[in-house]
């Protein structure tokens, strides 16, 4: 296996896999996935137009957080006081460019600002960002509804039986 879960089918080097299915994740399954890697995509609502933003990530228990950049369009994410937070997607998947095995995951919840100092320090310390910009804060994904799959080498079909 070449990297969480992907497997190179045996044959030449780059050989792409016509035989392969789709397997559904299970909640549990898709976040243990997602915690195995730290890039991932953000689907938000910029000026009423969906846009998305690759970030960096940790998995904290079932949430997923994600660092801000002062004056960045994730930083200007918010919600009313009321309500959970705003609406977002999340992706992220490892697939493999030759074989096209690998998996992808997708989180759809509500992201809100990180306001407990302790855990906004926890954070900076565990996400760190990839461009040389200050953070001015973390945002929290909590999953509603968490989905993903499986991309196999389609098991080997047994052979006729001989007459």
């Amino acid at each position: 296996m070449d990297h969480e879960g992907i497997r190179r089918p045996a044959g030449r080097a780059g050989a792409t896999t016509a035989a392969r299915h789709m397997r559904e994740l299970d909640r549990a399954e898709a976040l243990r996935l997602l915690a195995t890697v730290s890039l991932g995509r953000i689907v938000f609502t910029q000026h009423a137009l969906p846009a998305v933003r690759p970030v960096n990530h940790v998995v904290d228990g079932e949430d997923i957080v994600i660092r801000v950049h002062e004056g960045g369009a994730l930083a200007s994410l918010a919600a009313p006081a009321d309500s959970p937070g705003v609406v977002v997607a999340y992706e992220a998947d490892v697939i493999d460019p030759d074989t096209h095995l690998g998996w992808s995951v997708v989180v759809t919840g509500y992201a809100s600002p990180v306001t407990d100092a302790d855990d906004a320090d926890r954070y900076a310390d565990l996400v760190h960002p990839w461009v040389a910009q200050a953070t001015t804060g973390a945002l929290r994904i909590r999953p509603d509804l968490v989905t993903g799959f499986r991309l196999e080498a389609a098991p080997p079909r047994p052979a006729p039986a001989a007459c």
